[in-house]
């Protein structure tokens, strides 16, 4: 059992996180962040081609060799695949923190993926976590440098090092 649920979010993947307490407080180090497995978003990793039957963008040619431009909703899509990616990750947090019995979510996000989050959280059954969230990528660090930056702003029990 884990009370902290971690959930560390960039346009691609997604992390998630537990801490996981040690057996023998005082005689082990510890506590430690445990990395489940993630969710990667299939659509942001496509590129050109594969994603789009016209790779540029607002460009149509006439039969008389001249351009005009339009609008072709790209950026519409790519929102609802972000939209979409956050669904399914709200899933996997409601399967985590069940599984866990997680009571505190701390949500890392890119600011507009946090904003997705929040809409996806609520539609799934995340009402009894308190969530605190952080509007930064910190999709790269380890976990244990995560550990140590969430540590740093009191977001989760610093890591204790065994006494010998």
């Amino acid at each position: 059992m884990s009370r902290y649920l971690v959930a560390v979010i960039d346009g691609t993947q997604a992390r998630f996180l537990t801490l996981e307490p040690v057996e023998f407080e005082g005689h082990e180090s510890g506590p430690n962040l445990v990395e489940h497995s993630g969710l990667h978003s299939a659509a942001k990793e496509m590129q050109g081609q594969e994603l789009w039957a016209n790779v540029k963008t607002g460009r149509n040619r006439g039969s008389s060799g001249q351009a005009h431009g339009y609008d072709d909703h790209r950026q519409n899509h790519l929102i609802e695949f972000e939209r979409r990616f956050a669904q399914s990750i709200a899933g996997r947090l409601a399967e985590l923190a069940q599984v866990h019995q997680a009571r505190q979510l701390i949500l890392v996000a890119e600011p507009q993926i946090l904003g997705l989050m929040r809409e996806a959280m609520s539609a799934h059954s995340l009402r009894q976590l308190s969530v605190q969230d952080i509007a930064k990528d910190l999709c790269r660090l380890s976990p244990r440098a995560l550990h140590d930056y969430l540590a740093e702003r009191s977001l989760l029990p610093a890591y204790q090092r065994a006494v010998v």
